[in-house]
C-alpha cells in the first residue's frame, strides 16, 4: 500500500475539508471553465468546492483512500464529483479534455516536476487554465507542512521558466499562512501561478 493510500485511510481529513485558499481566493477566473480537471487531489477538498461552484470536476489521485473519501465528501455537500485513480507518472492522462486544471501542493521529484506539469498542461484546451499552488524549496525551515526533501520541493525559476510559453495571468512566490488540517499548519513559503494554455 503506498504511503498516501495509508495517510488517507482515517476518518480525519488530513488536509480537511475547505479548500485550499489560493483556489477560494482565485476561483472567480476559472468562472468560464465548465469541465475542471483536479489533480494530485488527496481527499477532494478542492474537487468538492469548485463542484459546489456548479463546474463539473473530474478528481485524480493514486490513493483509492483520498478517492473514496473524496466521494463522500461531495456527498456531504450534495455535488457529484468523478474519481480516477491514476498515478501522474506512469499513467496517460487525457490531452486537451478539459476547461481548466488545477494542482495544490502536488509532490514529485525534481526530476519528474516538469514532466507531470507538463502533462497536466496538455490534458487542457487551448485558451484552458491551470493553476497549481506548491511548496518552494525554500518551506523546508518553516516546517509548516510539506515534504522534507528539498527534492521534492519546486524552485520558482524552474516554474517560472515551464511556464513561459504561455500567458501568465498570476505569478507569486514568498510567504502564505496556510491552515489546512492538521499537516499544513502555520507560514508557508509557495509558489502560486495561473496560466492560459496558447
Amino acid at each position: 500500500m503506498n504511503t498516501w493510500n495509508r495517510r488517507f485511510l482515517g476518518s480525519e481529513y488530513v488536509y480537511g475539508e475547505q479548500p485550499n485558499a489560493f483556489i477560494k481566493d482565485y476561483v472567480n477566473y476559472l468562472k468560464e471553465c465548465p469541465n475542471i480537471a483536479a489533480y494530485a487531489e488527496g481527499e477532494g477538498r478542492n474537487a468538492v468546492f469548485l463542484a459546489s461552484m456548479g463546474h463539473t470536476v473530474t478528481a485524480y489521485d493514486y490513493a483509492q483512500s483520498g478517492l473514496t473519501k473524496t466521494e463522500q465528501l461531495a456527498l456531504k455537500h450534495y455535488v457529484s464529483v468523478q474519481t480516477m485513480l491514476t498515478d501522474l507518472l506512469l499513467d496517460d492522462l487525457p490531452v486537451e479534455k478539459y476547461d481548466a486544471a488545477i494542482m495544490i501542493f502536488g509532490h514529485f521529484q525534481l526530476q519528474q516536476q516538469q514532466a507531470v506539469i507538463q502533462k497536466i498542461i496538455d490534458s487542457v484546451k487551448q485558451g484552458g487554465r491551470i493553476m497549481m499552488e506548491l511548496y518552494s524549496i525554500y518551506q523546508l525551515p518553516y516546517a509548516s507542512g510539506g515534504p522534507q526533501q528539498l527534492d521534492f520541493l519546486y524552485d520558482p525559476i524552474h516554474v517560472l521558466q515551464w511556464c513561459q510559453s504561455h500567458k501568465i495571468i498570476h505569478f507569486f512566490t514568498g510567504e502564505q499562512i496556510r491552515h489546512e488540517g492538521t499537516l499544513h499548519t502555520g507560514l508557508a513559503h509557495t509558489i502560486q501561478f495561473i496560466i492560459e494554455k496558447k
